[in-house]
């Protein structure tokens, strides 16, 4: 059998221009970053924002389990199905972090016959937008410092700074330090951290914006630090906004690449749903709408995560109105869920099924909250059993969910059809009453508790009293009107990632409250949930090298 990046490697791509004409792209506007991937620049939105959108498929997942799921291989596997239906499919993906692919989870660019190419370079440096984010992200923290060292007119209090560094690898070393240890000329001595890049607001904030415009304006609001009296100190008053704008005017430009069969994808941003908003940027699927008659994106991590924070974070801001989800499970994620052990995932068990069904049940129950229809896919493996699909099939239509099986892993587009025909007859036939969870009128805690209670099915949420006091003053300086992003393990519905399939009975703990201004929403952090990742014990990193002809190995 041929790892992904075997059969990554040894597909023949399309020059990129080639792939941009089958979306009425003309060459002079790409920005070429090789033969195989390129910028979409401002005048393609320019030439293409007056079309009518076309419909929007959002691809999530229940909650991942060691077992794998596939939500990026199903996305891209559909995409390659709707083209072979004649349809003009875009698809619509966020980056990789490197943090995941030297770490335990490995690349994002899909798998077996349905990926999107060049996997090395999505992989690793790709563009250069995460560095770049990295950049205004670090260039922010420095002229803070700087500020304080320098003088410190805008009287910022050291002990209430509250930008971090960040950095894209998983370097636990780097969650809580001391900086400006030395002599006077060293800085400030005081206590700082690092996130991941994917965490950072900057991110988000890419993620989130129109255009160069509103992408400044937003990073002018972003809260560094509270002066003395207590007022919030911004990026606009350390007069770093330009500065970062500069670092960010190409890395807001959505990046266009192909999958294995040269269906269009656009790839563009990259924050985590654990601890971010989990969805790739609202410039790429506004393009992607405006050039297909059918655009498929995903969301982060399990649909509590990511299609919670697609729906009421990413649609919220960006007016989407999503006319239908795809829901993927395995059967041995299922059976994971009822308890079995890794190692004995082949087996049939009708029994196990039945008792971690419950977690795929939970999470087409949040979908008809928001009023979208469901169509649950099952990404196929080679051990499941004729049974165990005929199990779920008919669990899920007794649910009002339409069933498909993917075979897109190992058959590529071809192995979509009947998902895609599927989510076809959907779209011609279901109407998407699609709405929110909660109205921004709700104060921070109701929304906080409706999706706590709404969307993990805790019986309530608890406050630490550091968080209640943060709350509080959110609330006080005017932001009590944002949405919530909530900062979650994503192994379990619960904030205790060992509380698998549909747990009942607790509580969400929540630890930390704050604002990101700049993005537009507030942050709320449960359990233990940490935005600086550490490596395995083992990393992913052990088993990657390059040969002596520069061939990238063991990358997934």
């Amino acid at each position: 059998m041929k790892t992904d990046i075997q059969i990554a490697q040894e597909a023949k791509m399309s020059h990129i221009k080639e792939v941009a004409q089958t979306l009425g792209i003309q060459e002079e506007e790409l920005e070429f970053y090789g033969k195989y991937k390129a910028k979409l620049s401002d005048e393609v939105w320019e030439r293409v924002k007056e079309n009518p959108d076309g419909r929007l498929v959002l691809v999530t997942a229940i909650n991942p389990t060691p077992a794998g799921e596939g939500k990026t291989t199903t996305t891209v596997g559909l995409g390659q199905a709707m083209a072979k239906l004649n349809k003009r499919a875009v698809i619509a993906l966020r980056e990789p972090s490197l943090g995941p692919c030297f770490g335990i989870k490995g690349g994002a660019a899909g798998g077996g016959y349905a990926q999107v190419v060049p996997m090395e370079d999505l992989n690793l440096h790709f563009t250069g937008d995460f560095h770049a984010i990295t950049s205004a992200n670090n260039l922010l923290a420095a002229m803070l410092d700087n500020h304080i060292q320098q003088g410190n007119t805008l009287q910022i209090d050291p002990r209430q700074v509250v930008w971090k560094r960040c950095l894209d690898m998983n370097d636990r070393n780097l969650r809580n330090i001391v900086v400006g240890l030395g002599s006077k000329m060293d800085g400030m001595v005081r206590e700082d951290h690092f996130v991941i890049t994917v965490a950072s607001e900057i991110m988000a904030i890419l993620c989130l914006a129109d255009d160069i415009q509103d992408l400044k304006k937003r990073l002018g609001k972003i809260i560094v630090a509270y002066n003395f009296s207590g007022d919030p100190v911004t990026a606009d008053d350390l007069q770093a906004t330009g500065a970062m704008t500069a670092l960010l005017k190409d890395a807001i430009k959505p990046n266009l690449i192909q999958t294995l069969e040269h269906t269009p994808a656009l790839v563009h941003g990259g924050p985590f749903a654990n601890i971010a908003h989990g969805c790739n940027s609202v410039r790429a699927t506004k393009m992607a709408l405006k050039m297909s008659d059918i655009t498929i994106t995903e969301a982060g991590f399990g649909a509590d995560l990511g299609a919670e924070k697609f729906f009421d974070i990413k649609c919220r801001k960006a007016g989407f109105r999503p006319d239908a989800v795809v829901l993927v499970a395995t059967v041995r994620a299922l059976k994971y869920n009822g308890g079995i052990a890794k190692d004995q995932l082949g087996e049939e068990n009708l029994e196990a099924l039945e008792k971690g069904i419950v977690n795929l049940e939970k999470h087409i129950e949040n979908i008809q909250k928001y009023g979208v229809p469901v169509i649950v896919t099952l990404n196929s493996f080679v051990t499941d059993t004729e049974a165990e699909n005929a199990f779920i099939r008919s669990f899920c239509e007794k649910r009002g969910c339409e069933f498909a099986l993917s075979e897109v892993w190992a058959k590529g587009g071809e192995g979509g059809i009947a998902l895609a025909e599927k989510v076809l007859e959907t779209l011609e036939e279901k109407e998407s009453n699609f709405h929110t969870l909660y109205e921004d009128s709700l104060s921070l805690k109701e929304k906080i508790e409706t999706v706590a209670t709404e969307i993990y099915g805790a019986k309530g949420v608890v406050y630490e009293p550091a968080a209640k006091k943060q709350l509080a003053k959110i609330e006080e300086m005017g932001f009590g009107s944002l949405p919530v992003c909530m900062a979650k393990n994503q192994y379990s519905l619960s904030d205790d990632q060992k509380k698998l399939g549909r747990p009942e009975n607790f509580d969400i703990h929540i630890r930390e409250v704050y604002v990101s201004a700049g993005a537009g929403f507030v942050v709320a952090l449960t359990g233990a949930i940490m935005t600086m990742p550490g490596l395995p014990k083992v990393p992913a990193a052990n088993g990657i090298d390059v040969s002596g002809e520069g061939v990238i190995t063991g990358l997934f």
